[in-house]
């Protein structure tokens, strides 16, 4: 009976389970990447799925067969087939259970070490026999005593006890170390006192023999075997001294050599027989055995011979023979008596012959390994050995050809022909590198890599001046010629192609990653077929190969590249650019690809993006967007059009006339040409979206009632303009998007425009991003409404089209009530007054909108979300702004030209302003003119300092009269500088100054004296006016020809301001608060005097309110009233250069210009 597996053993089913598992481990590493299988993590996870799967599926049988055996007992017993309780059959312990008590007696007796300590024999024989040499081993199956373990094998005429020898086969990796097989059969002995017994036959022989043969496959080893030749005749006499009596045997035993053995041991018998009969005659056993062994060795040797036929010879080790055991029996369970006769045997198996050791049956694995291993020695030492003489040889050779290469006293030619003999080697040994070296180069001594890592070095050094240096002259004489033939020479248009393919080869030299080795040798060898110092048959012959190789390893050698004349280069481009008139290949296959579209589509109108609404109320553009740039076109033709270019070869000679400096996989590449020509249609794309949309204009309004019709259309859903046209865009503005279809977004822009239950923003759920983001990004986040916010929480078209509803709602309101004019106007007065309205905020959200657009949007912003409110609020405002003039006039302008009309300073007269009525006009926090504006205008006009300016939001759709702002300031600067503290009252320093021929000089400011007589001048403090009752101003001198003269008294309160006004006024150097004063007298003298201030020009201040007159208008009605049609004439993209009459920033600080000597008020 043959058992599966019984070959491997446990080393070789251990191995071969690692050779599957590394198997599989090379599996998921080499073609994981197909099943995605990537990262170190993955493969460990697949590879430890992977076994689990197989040991699955290999224990899979012996689950199915154990829980079909449970199944059917279970359903046995329910059947009353078995019954529930088998406790009546007596079950012997499992032979595995014997097996597990054997290895925890010797564990315990020996220690974990007893496999090594103890000798395990399998006794076979009858039980008789057995029971006589061993008593009861074939009741208990094992015995063991001094390190000797005797286990039962069974009878050989019976069958063989599978179960047990497959538990034996568990005790140990070598289960047991011999056999011993005990028979009375060769008893010849007893014959000799008339006691008969029958030969062991060779039938029984061969019984033997086969039974030993199924034993040794049982249990999976082939033992050698021991003959126990028991003799029964009177049993062991007591008090005979034992010994073992025995043979050992040879490998490759014969019948001869067993005779002759038993023919030896004969003798030593006979001797020791005589010994033992001489004690006691009693004891004849070995003489008696030396009787039969001399007599009839036949008896032995016969049935011996069967034991070893050649052709199936059995492990014969050795032969014993004794007399039954006497003592041997013990009453202990598992133990017997071991005396002298059992010593050769257990030592004898330490020291076998290879022949007879126990080897495992099937392939001996350890064996094979270690033949095989002693074979790859061997070979691996030839092929060292023979590795070692080739790759001496080779490099021997490449020395040589390097000497012979690189010795410059040698002709040309033969330099040449090393080279090209060094080539050759440098090509071998770049084959084997990438496709292996022979078999005889190899043995870890393959120098294939390190010869060529270092010949390429020299190959370089030597191949420059041979071959690149050589032909860079070659092309630089001939590129230098070109450049230099005259501009009307007919040989500039013969030559233009080959100069073009000579500068081609120039830079293939300076740009490796250019070269292109087939054409760069066959162009260069057509263009130079002689070469000096070498003759043209030789140079014919081996250039092309040269040049080949020299210009196939450059791209790996980057170092090699020739340096670059790059004015010669320039030069040569310059003259062929020209000559051909060649542009760009990019551009040209742009185009190219563009004029295969652009009459497959037609162009796109206003009237196409707005579908079936009624835009031209609302807005309208004589500008289309070509058919080419729109989302059908790209996914239906632009984008096949592009890979169908990007297919086909490219220009090569692209990069030869441009000075591009990108590498060769940047400029040539197909995705980085598909992404080129990508990116400049979507900027055309984007860029005639762009000038279409800002050149749309807002239609002008000219009534309220138009105004609120506009603004009901815009907010209507189901017909808006802006909703289709934004609807439009949110389409148009995914194009290139990896996103949803263009027919999806077309139906779900649709079903928003009807959908009355849900608000009325553009619902688009793509999460992609475009080539597009980056314009039509704005918009699109104006149409985005996936955040969980509300909808006023940022801006999008669904809040300001809500906000324009509520606008539209309440100047219907306005037109509605019995006096629309008084509403309008109250409605206006509340934004004046800084009250913040509905209009006003839909206004300032339209304005934030169109901010949030960007300025290449600012058109289309400008003309769609604040056109259409300004309008509005400009209808709102004319007829308030109209009203709020009236007020100016009949409050303050009235009163002031009654109060100051006529008078100084207004009027060069004598009768003179008073000044504390002036400060109550003029008072900062409570004059009339300031409580007026704070009153009346503080939502469209705010003060920056002392400067009035107009709010930039609020102030939208007016227009201010610039003369009323500049009045406004020139006022709020002298409430400033001379009514500080509400009343008019200054404080300045006075003092004198030289004069050539002025002996004296008296300064008098209301009774206020500076007396003058080149002295050393002093600052004199003055205040203005004084409390005095003579108010007034005067300058007298005395001059060194004179006595004392008046230049001029001037009485009155402006009596010091008339006087300054006669002065020549200069701004003092080195100082801003202060001015140098100068009077000419009658006489040609001049009176100096140095005027410093506290607060600003001081009392010079007051020199702008000559000829002042305060405007009768806050606002230019009719130039707001005009300003509509005015803008709507401009191109939207320009508005935001030309800033509107409101924003206008006025220079309305006061300003002192003199000239002629005489300060006049801006």
């Amino acid at each position: 009976m043959n058992i599966p597996g019984n070959g491997l053993g446990r080393f070789g089913l251990a191995g071969l389970t690692l050779a599957g598992m590394a198997a599989i481990w090379w599996g998921i590493t080499r073609y994981g990447g197909m099943l995605n299988i990537n990262t170190r993590g993955e493969q460990v996870l697949a590879f430890v799925l992977v076994c689990l799967a197989l040991v699955f599926v290999f224990y899979l049988p012996a689950m199915s067969r154990r829980v079909k055996e449970s199944l059917y007992r279970r359903q046995s017993q329910q059947d009353s087939v078995l019954p529930g309780e088998e406790g009546r059959v007596a079950l012997t312990p499992p032979h595995h259970i014997t097996v597990g008590e054997i290895r925890q007696t010797l564990r315990y007796q020996y220690g974990r070490a007893w496999s090594r300590k103890v000798r395990i024999l399998l006794i076979i024989g009858s039980v008789r026999d057995v029971e006589q040499l061993t008593p009861k081993l074939t009741q208990e199956l094992w015995q063991e005593d001094q390190g000797t373990l005797l286990l039962w094998g069974g009878d050989p005429g019976a069958a063989v006890d599978n179960a047990w020898f497959t538990a034996l086969r568990k005790l140990r990796y070598r289960p047991a170390d011999g056999m011993v097989w005990v028979t009375s059969g060769f008893d010849g002995v007893l014959t000799t006192m008339n006691r008969t017994k029958p030969r062991l036959t060779p039938d029984e022989m061969d019984s033997v023999s086969h039974s030993l043969k199924l034993r040794y496959e049982a249990l999976g080893w082939k033992l050698p075997l021991y003959v126990w030749s028991l003799y029964e005749g009177g049993n062991e006499k007591n008090g005979r001294i034992t010994q073992p009596v025995g043979c050992l045997l040879p490998a490759g035993c014969t019948p001869q050599i067993v005779a002759e053995q038993f023919t030896a041991l004969a003798s030593l018998l006979i001797e020791q027989g005589i010994q033992q009969i001489c004690g006691q005659p009693q004891h004849n056993f070995l003489l008696a055995l030396a009787d039969q062994l001399t007599r009839k060795p036949e008896t032995v040797t016969e049935p011996l011979s069967v034991l070893l036929n050649p052709y199936r010879p059995q492990p014969l080790a050795g032969v014993v023979f004794s007399e039954a055991s006497v003592e041997a029996g013990r009453s202990v369970r598992h133990h017997w008596g071991r005396d002298n006769r059992w010593e050769t045997i257990p030592d004898s198996v330490l020291w076998l012959p290879a022949g007879l050791r126990p080897r495992k049956q099937g392939v001996n694995w350890m064996r094979g390994m270690s033949v095989a291993a002693a074979a790859l020695m061997l070979l691996w030492a030839a092929s060292m050995t023979v590795s070692f003489i080739a790759n001496r040889h080779l490099v021997a050779i490449a020395q040589q050809q390097v000497q012979q290469a690189s010795a410059g006293k040698q002709p040309l030619a033969v330099r040449l022909h090393a080279l090209s003999a060094l080539q050759k080697t440098l090509s071998q040994l770049e084959y084997r590198s990438q496709h292996g070296a022979p078999w005889y180069l190899r043995a870890g001594l393959s120098q294939n890599d390190d010869l060529l890592a270092a010949l390429f070095p020299r190959y370089g050094e030597m191949a420059q001046p041979l071959l690149r240096d050589a032909a860079a002259h070659h092309l630089e004489e001939q590129l230098t010629a070109f450049v230099q033939l005259p501009p009307d020479s007919p040989l500039r248009e013969k030559m233009t192609k080959t100069a073009y393919g000579q500068l081609k080869q120039y830079l293939m030299l300076t740009r490796p990653e250019k070269m292109d080795a087939a054409w760069f040798a066959t162009t260069l060898m057509q263009d130079w077929p002689q070469r000096s110092g070498i003759a043209d048959a030789v140079w014919q012959g081996s250039g092309p190969s040269l040049l080949a190789f020299y210009a196939a390893s450059l791209a790996s050698h980057p170092q090699w590249r020739l340096p670059v004349d790059d004015g010669l280069v320039s030069q040569v481009r310059t003259r062929l650019i020209r000559q051909l008139g060649q542009r760009n290949s990019e551009s040209t296959l742009y185009q190219k690809m563009l004029a295969q579209v652009a009459n497959q589509y037609a162009d796109m109108r206003l009237a196409d993006m707005t579908a079936d609404t009624d835009a031209s109320r609302l807005f309208s553009t004589d500008e289309v967007v070509p058919g080419m740039f729109t989302r059908q076109a790209w996914e239906q033709a632009v984008q096949p059009a592009i890979e169908k270019v990007v297919a086909e070869r490219r220009d090569e000679m692209d990069w030869v006339l441009s000075d591009t400096k990108q590498t060769a996989a940047q400029s040539t590449s197909p995705e980085a040409l598909r992404a080129r020509l990508a990116e400049r249609y979507f900027a055309d794309f984007s860029g005639a979206w762009l000038d279409f949309l800002n050149s749309l204009r807002w239609q002008r309004a000219a009534t309220l009632s138009d105004a609120i019709d506009q603004l009901t259309l815009m907010a209507d859903v189901r017909q808006s303009p802006l909703v289709a046209l934004m609807n439009t865009l949110s389409v148009q503005g995914r194009t290139g998007q990896t996103g949803e279809a263009i027919a999806d977004s077309l139906v779900k822009s649709a079903r928003q425009l009807f959908n009355r239950d849900n608000p009325p923003a553009i619902d688009q759920q793509s999460g992609s991003r475009g080539p597009l983001d980056a314009t039509f990004g704005p918009v699109l986040a104006l149409l985005d409404n996936r955040d969980g916010g509300t909808p006023t929480s940022r801006l999008s078209l669904q809040t300001f089209l809500t906000r324009v509803t509520q606008v539209r709602l309440r100047l219907q309101q306005v037109t509605n009530a019995t006096d629309p004019q008084a509403m309008t106007r109250l409605l206006a007065q509340t934004v004046f007054q800084g009250k913040a309205v509905d209009l006003t905020e839909t206004r300032d959200y339209g304005s934030l909108v169109a901010a949030g657009l960007g300025q290449e949007w600012s058109g289309f912003g400008q003309t769609l979300f604040v056109r259409p409110m300004e309008q509005a609020w400009q209808q709102v405002l004319t007829p308030a702004a109209e009203s709020l003039n009236a007020q100016w006039r009949s409050a303050v302008v009235e009163d002031w030209n009654s109060a100051f009309g006529g008078r100084y300073p207004f009027k060069n007269t004598s009768s003179e302003v008073s000044l504390p009525l002036l400060a109550k006009y003029l008072d900062s926090e409570t004059g009339r003119i300031a409580r007026f504006l704070q009153t009346r205008l503080n939502g469209v006009l705010h003060k920056e300092g002392s400067r009035w300016m107009a709010d930039s939001i609020n102030a939208q759709g007016l227009t201010f009269n610039p003369a009323f702002l500049q009045a406004m300031n020139t006022l709020s600067h002298l409430s400033d500088v001379a009514f500080a503290n509400g009343e008019a009252g200054l404080h300045f320093a006075l003092r004198p100054g030289t004069a050539d021929g002025v002996m004296q000089t008296e300064l008098v400011i209301d009774n206020q004296k500076l007396v003058y007589m080149n002295q050393m001048p002093v600052w004199r403090r003055f205040s203005w006016p004084a409390d005095t009752e003579a108010p007034g101003a005067s300058l007298s001198w005395i001059s060194t020809r004179a006595g004392t003269r008046q230049y001029g008294d001037f009485p009155g309160a402006w009596g010091w301001i008339r006087l300054l006004d006669k002065a020549v006024v200069s701004a003092y150097p080195g100082t801003s608060s202060s001015w140098s004063l100068s009077w000419k007298a009658p006489d040609g003298l001049f009176l100096n005097y140095t005027l410093r201030t506290e607060a600003g020009e001081g009392p010079l201040a007051l020199l702008a309110l000559r000829n002042f007159t305060l405007p009768e208008t806050i606002f230019s009605v009719r130039a707001s009233a005009e300003r509509v049609p005015l803008t709507d004439d401009i191109h939207p993209a320009k508005r935001d250069t030309e800033p509107s009459p409101s924003l206008i920033g006025v220079d309305l600080q006061r300003q002192a210009s003199f000239a002629h000597g005489r300060p006049t008020a801006n």
